[in-house]
């Protein structure tokens, strides 16, 4: 009875989200009612749930609830969990989502987005209890994706001014490379285990050695990707900089999102993953210098900072850090306990930051003494004054990122130019079909080049998400070319023995529906304005809500969000990837990272920012 109770977890934030949907927006007290109820429900059926789990003997608990799709060498299954790890993070995060939601009701009174705030934060709930009581990576990452796209929608709350939504882009731009991350680490799990891995099975210390022994390189693969996304996650070297930059949405949410919950799910990914890589000690000094590192850094950044709200960003930063460095030490209990503090501590000085701001200039103004303390003059004044400047400039880890990442792929993209409508249609709609026939009549195909042509088609696929994402005139070119992306994918895949037709059909299927939905959503549009372009933000959600929320489905389809069934599909895509095949999930990888990114950009340029009428009111620049 107990065991299949875990369900209620999910179910009760789902049916929450699913209500607040249906409430009338002008309704303020119903919507916070609703919330309220809901967040305070889940939070005794938490207590609840753990005495009763204490009293039981506290061990771990496993629910195999549902198969979505089977074949013979493949299972995608759905699979809740909860142990000490998801105790600590579940009761913390009902607690800390109800303390939020009980302060947001009259914070956020009369404001215009009243109603989008409250939905966005019941579906964070849902998202953040889907991740915590997962019981395998596939369950894991739906709860991973809710996550990503609940944080791009809060710090865009604001979005009639400029940064929230460009700050949103960034932010979900350095998420997208955490998702990809944990995807090729799900990729490599296959090959190794040749099943999907429950975590209740990586905490069989003989079966995780037995399997490492003979695959020791594979596990440090693993191990590696696994930390490249909880860094990301949790905002640790070198992907530090976003975290203050998220802060531009209401305090409410930075108090829940940055300070407390979602920054701390990395750490998570590492406690949950810890049994598998716990013998790799080289796994285990390189988080222990990540978070050294992270923790100094982010420290000496946080004193400069000139508003509360990065301090708190970076000092929470510096402190994830530290967690880092015990569950690489082995210390989990004392890092299950460092989060709660920590997330507990982040809220409260996040929430009464607005106030805070007003005492400090009051005391400052009347109360101000120099700080004498001498406690650095063991240190060289220039190496002093370096790291000053250094922090000053946030250890320009932006321009880090901008340099590696923004920048190449712009650059590359701008070379591209020459893939229009026309050239698609005259040179690669031929160069595809003679793929597809290639694929069904191979025989008389050399295997050297039946061997090379995943690699070139994959390569195409490339070619287009890139150009897709530096086009700034013609939105439909846009959109087309990223479901171009996802069909040379599958042709590139559709090589390798094991991938049949019927998954082709899953996984370009649910692509197929959130092309045709986005393009009439984009047709639309275009009949109710006259022209849409994407030399700017356009700000047409504020005349079009209906036609902006059809258009963000479609790019959540497109980009794998558990809405179709190309979700399932992405991770199809990348077990049947042959584990010597690197450069074709190198380029399949890219390409789902840029996919994600050139469609959350054409709905932030179409729908977001300052509206294109010049009579709608010029907002500030920033919140």
């Amino acid at each position: 009875m107990i065991t299949t109770s875990i369900n209620l977890f999910i179910l009760i934030p789902l049916v929450g989200y699913l209500i607040s949907l249906l409430l009338p927006k002008r309704n303020e007290n119903a919507l916070s009612i609703t919330a309220f109820a809901i967040c305070g429900l889940h939070l005794i059926f938490s207590i609840v749930f753990l005495i009763v789990w204490l009293v039981s003997g506290h061990s771990t608990l496993n629910v195999f609830d549902w198969i979505i799709f089977k074949t013979n060498d493949y299972e995608f299954f759905i699979d809740f969990c909860y142990d000490k790890v998801s105790a600590v993070y579940g009761l913390t995060g009902s607690a800390l989502v109800f303390l939020v939601i009980w302060y947001s009701r009259y914070y956020m009174h009369r404001e215009g987005g009243y109603k989008r705030f409250f939905n966005t934060v019941l579906f964070f709930f849902l998202g953040y209890n889907v991740t915590v009581y997962s019981g395998n990576f596939e369950t894991l990452f739906i709860g991973w994706e809710i996550l990503g796209i609940s944080s791009f929608l809060l710090i865009a709350f604001y979005r009639d001014r400029f940064l929230p939504v460009k700050n949103a882009v960034k932010v979900f731009s350095i998420y997208r490379l955490g998702d990809v991350g944990l995807l090729l680490a799900m990729w490599m799990s296959h090959h190794l285990w040749h099943q999907n891995i429950t975590f209740l099975q990586l905490s069989n210390k003989e079966l995780v050695h037995a399997h490492l022994l003979e695959h020791s390189m594979i596990g440090v693969a693993i191990a590696v990707m696994i930390l490249i996304t909880a860094a990301a996650k949790s905002a640790q070297l070198p992907f530090t900089s976003w975290l203050p930059r998220a802060m531009e949405g209401p305090t409410p949410s930075s108090a829940i999102f940055y300070g407390s919950l979602s920054v701390h799910l990395g750490a998570f990914l590492l406690l949950r993953t810890f049994p598998f890589w716990q013998e790799q000690t080289s796994v285990r000094v390189l988080i222990v210098l990540l978070g050294l590192f992270t923790s100094i850094i982010a420290t000496g950044i946080a004193r400069v900072q000139s508003s509360i709200k990065s301090q708190i960003a970076y000092a929470s930063a510096a402190q994830i850090g530290i967690i880092f460095i015990e569950i690489a030490l082995g210390l989990e209990y004392l890092a299950l306990f460092h989060f709660a503090s920590n997330a507990f501590l982040r809220t409260y000085q996040l929430l009464v930051s607005p106030s805070v701001v007003s005492y400090l200039i009051k005391d400052q103004f009347y109360n101000f003494t120099p700080n004498t303390s001498k406690l650095y003059t063991f240190i060289p004044e220039r190496w002093r004054i370096t790291f000053y400047l250094l922090c000053m400039k946030e250890w320009h880890l932006g321009d880090f990122i901008r340099s590696i990442y923004w920048h190449p792929i712009k650059y590359v993209g701008r070379y591209l130019h020459f893939l229009t409508l026309r050239t698609i249609l005259l040179f690669f709609a031929p160069i595809f079909a003679i793929g597809v026939v290639c694929k069904y009549d191979n025989y008389y195909l050399p295997s050297s080049i039946h061997s090379v042509l995943p690699l070139l088609f994959a390569l195409f696929g490339l070619m287009m998400i890139l150009r897709s994402f530096t086009e700034r005139r013609n939105p439909y070119l846009s959109f087309i070319l990223v479901a171009l992306n996802h069909f040379w994918i599958a042709l590139a895949i559709s090589f390798n023995e094991s991938f049949s037709s019927t998954e082709t059909v899953l996984y370009l299927g649910g692509v197929s529906v959130s092309a045709v939905v986005g393009l009439l959503a984009l047709k639309r549009l275009q009949e109710c304005e006259g022209q849409i372009s994407l030399s700017r933000f356009n700000g047409h959600v504020f005349e079009h809500p209906k036609i902006a929320f059809l258009f963000l489905l479609a790019c959540l389809g497109m980009a794998g969000f558990p809405i179709t069934s190309a979700f399932i599909g992405e991770d199809l895509i990348f077990s049947h990837i042959h584990e010597h095949q690197l450069g074709l999930a190198f380029l399949v990888s890219l390409s789902f990272v840029i996919d994600g990114l050139a469609l959350i950009r054409l709905y932030a340029r179409l729908f977001m920012g300052v509206h294109i009428k010049t009579y709608h009111e010029n907002p500030f620049r920033s919140s």
